[in-house]
């Protein structure tokens, strides 16, 4: 039984060990990319985009809920189009 018991204390131990070697290494390993993502980011840094100012274009205020009679016309002939060509088709 003394046996079983030093198996698992060796075991438990060296399962801690290589937790602690791996979160060790893990850690390095994300300080050393940040610091060398910060120094390639001093030395390359990102291209600011040209941005053009577009002149706003103010539409005329309509009635609140109001669909424009030009809106309502084109709606009214795509489905009068619509049902003409799959009626034809049948």
């Amino acid at each position: 039984m003394e046996h079983v018991y030093q198996q698992f204390i060796d075991a438990g131990t060296l399962m801690l060990a290589g937790m602690v070697f791996v979160f060790a290494f893990l850690g390095l390993l994300v300080v050393f990319i940040n610091n060398v993502l910060v120094r390639l980011a001093e030395k390359y840094p990102d291209p600011i985009p040209q941005t053009r100012s577009r002149p706003t274009i103010k539409k005329p205020a309509d009635k609140a809920g109001e669909i424009s009679p030009g809106v309502v016309a084109a709606i009214s002939s795509a489905v009068t189009r619509y049902r003409h060509q799959h009626n034809n088709s049948k």
